[in-house]
């Protein structure tokens, strides 16, 4: 049986009974829907989209993480909609702002990635006020700032009465905090959770069969790796002695403790205004450790091919002008030298390879029309993959990689990576040699057999993966692992994850909905007790427009952006030569946050910002944003609070302090709404003379001659005590004073004595 619809093409989209009940459930409600991967989460969009199209024309608003998902989206939904294809759009950065404005106002679907709508929302080049129903992709990234988190919060605001949000995802994780946190963030008061075992979905999932098989290590392996973990053992042994790391022994450590000792040093060295050398000596060992370690599980779980092709790269790093310290020491030290060419001499390669091309005859043998997917982190070991399998009869391999040029490895763009899919479909290729890329939603057909060359430590990553196979038919998975190596401890990791997830999931489905009803009820209770208190987004709203602030554009992805965007506030991003933001024509802001302010205060570059502030602007404000200024740094506390009042006194700049940057965005707005109340002040216009005492107005004009700074400005008319005596000053007399050189003079007199051409 097909979905029967008007806006769905006939005899095309099966209908599965579990879709048509989460579809209904999330019809009524804001909806979060988990679903196993290849159990059709975009055909439970389209049904939901359909019902929209049905009630009139407001649009519809389709996000995803990436742009060959964006495009796959887009396909589908001109595939199986019966309206106008022109009407559905792809948003992506390339295509130029303004032409953007045009399609969204002309199109009623709109398929894009988050980042661009985040840009044109804070641009003011659109709003989300006609949209009607807007879904997230891959859901499960809606977390910190994560672009999908501001666009919600946009919806929400400039969508208050006729919305709808859909999140889509099929591994959220196994941490109920992080669920509800994509539910806070996304505005969900309903979750939809199937696994493969309910029983409106069991009739719908294909058998799958996973096996793992354990690789020997070749004997010839054995004097290359030892003598690895001796040079690894006596980096370890440093960091010990020095009390970052707790053992030194090769067999215990991983990445995870080598990366804690990197944090502990790092933080000793920001700690300190003038750090001892043995401190970085300790961060140049910790680097080499982290090479070593990584050159060890290189060679144990890829093979010799990507263990030379390391080394190669350290050793072009060690010899080049910018090269670290860590790899000219690792570069010298004579048993890194031994092992790389004691493998250099062998003739032999990881037992792995050799597997993977039995596995593969097998297949092909069994099935010819097979399509396979062979996972691979790492892309040193994609390449050799795929040139052995040239040599296997009716195998027709590919490599499937990013977009990433590495060294000499120029990855995939979009369209490469769309064309090799579709070749992939027809049967052109019957093996991708794929890395991460191929993981996360792309519509990669279902395939017979996927194999994994190292197993992965994510149980999210284990079920993208996993995902390939069995999506239209039964499938294979094949997982290798390199006895006695890491590939042990990330395979039983992974599946401890994903144990741990589905019965958290079961948990979720029995507590969630009253966790939910909890903070809807703590969010209604805490507003009304509140009734009549006006927040600063009512003033956003109702002076929408009004105010204006400049923002550097350095500045502009920034939290303290998106929340001024939020409060409905115009912000126009420009080069600033000084300062962070302009509130008027007369109030420059610079921000710090605590740890940017002692990098400065330390690295001597504080006072030069201030005093360039200071001098570009007659209302210099300076905010210091963040909270334990005396305790982040071991800063002597008068040397902190010396800093401050030279600020405040010496270059009669006010410094006021706030705790994040949700504050900082309530203070600039609230400045900038007194300076441009009433039209007097703006951004673009300097401000009108009867706002200004009379020694202002002296100095405003004065301002406005070339090169003039405030400070230059109160230099000349003290000198001169009046703007006619100025005017009237020779070249000789302007150099006379301070800051005056001769160009300066001489563009002044041009500017005063140049005739006036009005065209």
């Amino acid at each position: 049986m097909y979905i029967k619809h008007e806006f769905i093409k006939p005899n095309c989209v099966e209908r599965r009974e579990y879709q048509i009940n989460i579809a209904s459930s999330a019809a009524k409600s804001n909806t979060l829907v988990v679903l196993p991967t290849g159990l059709g989460k975009t055909v439970i969009a389209l049904m939901l989209i359909a019902e929209e199209l049905e009630k009139g024309n407001k649009k519809i608003l389709f996000l995803a993480p990436t742009k060959p998902l964006v495009n796959q989206h887009s396909h589908f939904l001109k595939q199986f909609l019966t309206i106008e294809e022109s009407s559905i759009v792809v948003f992506t950065g390339e295509i130029a702002p303004a032409k953007r404005k045009e399609m969204w106002d002309n199109s009623q679907i709109i398929v894009s990635t988050p980042q661009v709508v985040e840009n044109d929302l804070l641009s003011k080049r659109l709003n989300l006020e006609d949209v009607s129903f807007l879904i997230f992709d891959e859901s499960h990234h809606a977390v910190g700032e994560y672009a999908y988190v501001f666009v919600s919060e946009m919806y929400q605001k400039q969508q208050e009465k006729d919305r709808l949000v859909l999140g889509m995802t099929a591994s959220p994780g196994n941490d109920i905090s992080k669920i509800l946190e994509v539910c806070k963030n996304l505005d969900i008061d309903n979750i939809e959770i199937r696994t493969k075992y309910d029983p409106d979905v069991k009739p719908y999932v294909h058998d799958l069969k996973m096996s793992w098989k354990e690789i020997d290590l070749p004997s010839d392996f054995a004097y290359t790796m030892q003598l690895l973990r001796t040079a690894l053992s006596e980096r370890l042994k440093k960091l010990k002695k020095i009390g970052v790391l707790e053992s030194s022994s090769v067999s215990l450590i991983n990445r995870t403790k080598l990366l804690d000792a990197q944090k502990k040093i790092q933080s000793e060295i920001r700690s300190r205004v003038k750090p001892p050398k043995v401190l970085f000596d300790a961060a140049s060992t910790q680097n080499e450790a982290m090479k070593i370690h990584y050159a060890l599980e290189l060679f144990q779980t890829q093979g010799v091919n990507a263990f030379k092709n390391y080394f190669k790269r350290i050793g072009k790093e060690a010899v080049s002008k910018g090269g670290s310290k860590a790899s000219r020491v690792i570069m010298s030290d004579s048993n890194i030298l031994e092992a790389v060419a004691y493998a250099k001499s062998f003739d032999i390669e990881h037992p792995k390879l050799d597997e993977i091309v039995k596995i593969v005859k097998q297949q092909l043998n069994m099935k010819t029309d097979s399509k396979i997917i062979i996972f691979t982190h790492y892309r040193d070991t994609s390449s050799y993959v795929k040139d052995l399998l040239e040599n296997v009869k009716e195998a027709r391999p590919a490599r499937f990689i990013g977009q990433a040029c590495k060294d000499e490895d120029k990855g995939l763009t979009q369209k490469e990576q769309a064309a090799m899919i579709e070749k992939f479909k027809k049967g052109e290729y019957n093996v991708l040699i794929a890395t991460s890329v191929a993981e996360e939603g792309l519509d990669i057909p279902s395939t017979d057999l996927v194999v994994f060359y190292e197993p992965v430590p994510s149980e999210i990553r284990l079920i993208q993966r996993r995902g390939r196979t069995a999506r239209k038919m039964s499938g294979k998975v094949i997982i290798l692992i390199t006895k006695g190596t890491s590939d042990e401890g990330y395979y039983w990791s992974a599946k401890r994850k994903e144990k741990r997830m589905r019965s958290e999931l079961e948990l979720i489905r029995s507590k969630l909905d009253k966790k939910l009803e909890d903070a809807d009820s703590f969010y209604k209770k805490q507003t009304a007790e509140k009734p009549e208190q006006k927040t600063l987004k009512d003033y956003g709203k109702k002076e929408k427009n009004q105010v204006k602030i400049t923002v550097d554009h350095r500045e502009y992805r920034s939290n303290v952006v998106k929340n001024l965007a939020a409060k409905g506030i115009y912000v126009e991003p420009e080069q600033l030569d000084v300062g962070d933001y302009v509130l008027s024509s007369r109030i420059g802001v610079e921000r710090k946050n605590v740890d940017d302010f002692l990098e400065s205060l330390v690295g001597g570059k504080l006072f030069r910002q201030i005093a360039h502030l200071r001098d570009a602007y007659s209302r210099p404000v300076l905010i210091l944003e963040g909270e334990n200024l005396l305790s982040k740094r071991n800063i002597s506390h008068n040397a902190i609070f010396g800093s401050l009042a030279s600020i405040s006194v010496d270059f009669g700049v006010p410094v006021l302090t706030t705790k994040n940057a949700s504050e900082t965005a309530d203070l600039l707005y609230v400045i900038a709404r007194r300076e441009q109340r009433d039209g007097k002040k703006t951004v673009a216009i300097r401000g009108e003379k009867t706002m200004m005492s009379l020694m202002e107005r002296q100095q405003f004009l004065v301002e406005g001659l070339p090169n003039v700074s405030a400070v230059l400005a109160k230099r000349l008319l003290a000198h001169f005590g009046s703007i006619r005596d100025i005017a009237n000053a020779t070249e000789e007399e302007l150099i006379n004073v301070k800051g005056v050189g001769k160009n300066i003079a001489s563009d002044i007199l041009r500017l005063l004595n140049a005739r006036y051409l009005e065209k």
